[in-house]
């Protein structure tokens, strides 16, 4: 089982690299457990949406 900090650390770098199979499934598995980083991984969805829609000249 994945810690918060290797979780985190992998949620980090799926923005910038494909995960591999086994990161994957430990990080849906350790989200699927830790609300911690269930929330944290919401909220990383929401800035990147935000930071999109700011970078494209829309309107929030």
């Amino acid at each position: 089982m994945l810690s918060c900090r290797e979780a985190t650390a992998l949620m980090s770098q799926e923005q910038d690299r494909p995960l591999t199979l086994s990161e994957r499934i430990g990080l849906r598995l350790h989200v699927w457990i830790c609300n911690g980083c269930n929330n944290y991984r919401r909220q990383m969805g929401v800035l990147r949406a935000a930071c999109r829609r700011f970078g494209s000249g829309g309107t929030p």
